[in-house]
């Protein structure tokens, strides 16, 4: 279970790094990376504790040209109730 959810809005671009960082209560910061948005990962882990976030974001933000137009959502399937 993660430790929190987090919007991407709410992280912050690290231009040193290349990586989205959000703050961890350790004191250190998670780190998730553009390439890992664009293979569709949602945890943001904390390099220097066992704690990880769910970052929320819609994937077609941060897919290329070429990656949208391959790019097709999940189709969920209909679930009958009893």
């Amino acid at each position: 279970m993660s430790y929190d959810d987090v919007e991407i809005e709410d992280m912050e671009w690290n231009e040193e790094l290349q990586v989205y960082t959000y703050p961890c209560p350790c004191g250190d910061l998670f780190q998730i990376s553009k390439a890992e948005l664009q293979s569709g990962e949602v945890m943001a882990n904390c390099p220097s504790c066992t704690l990880f976030i769910t970052v929320i974001y819609n994937i077609e933000d941060f897919l290329d040209k070429k990656q949208k137009d391959k790019f097709e959502p999940s189709k969920q399937q209909p679930v009958a109730a009893a």
